[in-house]
């Protein structure tokens, strides 16, 4: 291998995730193959990383000063998801600046020990109204901190 080759993704087992959601798999996520569309996993590490900072005080989706742009997200596929299976979505902070945080997530079919599929989500976090990166409030720093 290349000294610039990053080594092959592989699955992780629950123990490297700090905090876990379950969501439920709907009939309208199967694509025409059988199996949950990649868009749809996207859409879960929004849910998974919002609403943990929400249900933790730590995000204000309407009133809050501060809110998170995404910037990159990224995802590695292991094995299938597909309806009606239910997914547990493992939630870690790998990296936390002034102003940005990357969130892995990985996501689990019920039951398994090992990441169906697991990727990144990265926020920077600006003031609402400008749109200019402010840095992480105190809140939420510590909401994050819990999640390394």
């Amino acid at each position: 291998m290349s000294p610039s080759a990053a080594p092959k993704p592989q699955p992780e087992p629950r123990s490297a995730y700090r905090a876990f959601r379950t969501i439920g798999t709907r009939w309208a996520d199967n694509d025409a193959y059988g199996h949950v569309n990649n868009v749809v996993y996207y859409s879960w590490f929004d849910t998974v990383v919002n609403a943990h900072l929400i249900e933790a005080g730590a995000l204000d989706i309407h009133r809050g000063e501060t809110i998170g742009l995404v910037i990159e997200t990224q995802c590695n596929y292991f094995s299938a998801i597909e309806f009606p299976q239910t997914v547990e979505a493992g939630l870690r902070v790998a990296h936390m600046g002034k102003s940005s945080v990357r969130y892995e997530v990985g996501l689990f079919v019920q039951g398994e020990p090992m990441t169906a599929a697991r990727g990144h989500f990265i926020h920077v976090y600006v003031d609402r109204a400008t749109r200019r990166p402010v840095s992480l409030p105190e809140k939420l720093r510590s909401v994050l901190e819990a999640l390394q």
